[in-house]
């Protein structure tokens, strides 16, 4: 039973990678119409993040952000506008928010947007399905401690919180967001004028924005176990690279991707994404291949075995 649950899920993702890997193609065919960037957002210091206590009397999703991290929110603010308007784009670019329905994320979002006009922000949505991995409820520090403990133990992916959620949970609820936020783009739900540049902004928290990278670039858990965790306010700039594809090798340097856990064939991906050509047969690269078959033959002949060659 669970072998089944198994298949249909993996069926279910393969589905929405080739349905987004289409639209992808599709959408630069057309030209122009997919958003310029994307860019990701970990909201600022929260009272949770300076004391771990304020947890026990205060539910995570009504815990609020310090004074340093309203600042880092402006300031988190401030660097994207210039990120946006400082390179080469069209002079009537727009930004489209979402955003994390946590007390920390709303107000991240409404510090950062001092940064841009009423003219710049053509929206802005609630978004359930980018929250916090869930933890359970109101959480007993010590306990929680050596929870986290044991988490480091089993995989950061995998491991379930009691009464709580694993980033693979997290990544399910994120690729359902990622399937309609196609969807958005498909039937300019967004209201977006096709001849000025789009920016989307998500803001939302540390896991839910390695998984958001994790499932759109296809790493695999043991590539997202090599990610460390945003900075508060820190940011990651998916932008559209000459070919079609997303990349933050087009942004960010090398030695950025390096800090932030990304492996050489990590990196040496983005740099592909950033030139490469898009195409709806390029989905997986020879890289992906031979990161989970090293020991293929490279023709039929070579892998013929000797009592099948004596046999035909």
């Amino acid at each position: 039973m669970n072998l089944g649950v198994t298949n249909i899920t993996n069926n279910n993702n393969n589905n929405i990678n080739n349905q987004t890997n289409q639209f992808q193609f599709a959408m630069h065919e057309k030209g122009g119409i997919l958003p310029k960037r994307i860019i990701v957002v970990r909201h600022g210091e929260s009272q949770g993040n300076s004391d771990p206590g304020a947890y026990t009397v205060t539910p995570d999703h009504k815990i609020p952000l310090t004074p340093q991290g309203v600042a880092q929110a402006r300031l988190a603010g401030s660097k994207i506008r210039h990120v946006i308007a400082s390179s080469p784009s069209s002079p009537d670019w727009r930004v489209f928010f979402y955003a994390s329905p946590y007390t920390r994320t709303r107000s991240t979002l409404r510090e950062l947007a001092r940064s841009f006009s009423k003219k710049r922000v053509i929206g802005v949505r609630e978004e359930c399905r980018i929250r916090e991995q869930d933890f359970g409820n109101f959480q007993v520090q010590e306990r929680m401690n050596a929870i986290k403990e044991t988490r480091q133990r089993f995989g950061r992916f995998f491991y379930r919180f009691p009464e709580g959620e694993s980033a693979a949970d997290v990544f399910d609820r994120v690729s359902s967001f990622l399937e309609s936020l196609w969807r958005d783009i498909d039937m300019n739900r967004l209201n977006h004028n096709p001849s000025n540049d789009l920016n989307l902004i998500i803001v939302s928290h540390g896991l839910a924005s390695r998984v958001f990278l994790m499932r759109w670039f296809r790493w695999t858990v043991e590539q997202f176990e090599l990610l460390n965790n945003f900075g508060n306010s820190e940011f990651r700039v998916m932008q559209l690279g000459s070919g079609g594809e997303y990349s933050l090798a087009v942004h960010h340097t090398e030695e950025e991707l390096l800090e932030w856990g990304l492996s050489p064939d990590m990196i040496a991906d983005q740099k592909w994404r950033a030139n490469g050509n898009k195409g709806p047969s390029n989905d997986q690269s020879p890289r992906d291949l031979e990161a989970f078959f090293d020991l293929l033959p490279d023709s039929d002949d070579e892998g013929v075995d000797t009592e099948e060659k004596q046999s035909l």
